[in-house]
């Protein structure tokens, strides 16, 4: 018994070894998630900077010891993601502006006042860390080991991240949660994801605010 023990701990440091990065990227990431949670700032985007961005560049540089390029933050193939980019928000806008209709959300993103100048530049830094943490850390920390597995890993932070919001945007994360990390995966970056999350934010309280 103490033998069988003993190779089965020698199994486990084993798969530990050849899985730490991995294992890294997950554990850290869900710490990251959760500390957002509990130690905020007082400011959402601020939060998700520190939180969603600046975390996971300090755990790539310190304890990887590797390249942030690597975590989806190259241009990649633009010519690719470019066009998976221009059809979605081309086919994203009747969409919205359909659900902008739909009472539950109109009244979850309905404001008493809405100014899109102050608004802008506070969600492309949210969007951008948001994007950084599943997209870019997540996906291309995982993206080696598991290839296009990692797509489906990391919906479940984003699907979670959305639960309180009305069930149809919530439900609606497992397919566009699968799509921005297809694009990302197939692009090599995470700026298609950042784009399309970004105009689908914007021009939606656009919808449900000023028209």
């Amino acid at each position: 018994m103490p033998g069988l023990l003993r190779r089965e701990l020698s199994v486990i440091k084993y798969q530990i070894a050849q899985n730490q990065r991995e294992i890294l990227v997950i554990c850290s990431s869900v710490l990251f998630l959760a500390l957002a949670r509990y130690h905020s700032f007082s400011e959402s985007w601020t939060d998700a900077a520190v939180f969603y961005a600046a975390l996971p560049l300090v755990v790539i540089l310190l304890l990887m010891r590797r390249n942030p390029l690597n975590f989806g933050l190259r241009l990649g193939d633009w010519r690719l993601w470019g066009v998976y980019v221009a059809v979605t928000c081309l086919i994203a806008c009747p969409l919205l502006f359909a659900f902008s209709k739909v009472d539950s959300l109109n009244t979850y993103y309905s404001l008493s006042s809405f100014d899109i100048g102050s608004y802008l530049p506070r969600i492309i830094v949210y969007l951008t860390a948001w994007e950084f943490l599943l997209r870019g850390y997540l996906l291309f920390g995982l993206k080696d080991r598991f290839k296009e597995a990692s797509i489906l890993i990391q919906i479940v932070p984003f699907v979670l991240l959305h639960l309180g919001k009305p069930e149809l945007e919530t439900l609606s994360t497992i397919p566009m949660g699968i799509y921005l990390g297809y694009v990302a995966y197939r692009g090599n970056s995470f700026l298609p994801a950042v784009i399309i999350h970004i105009f689908i934010n914007v021009i939606f309280r656009i919808f449900t605010n000023m028209l």
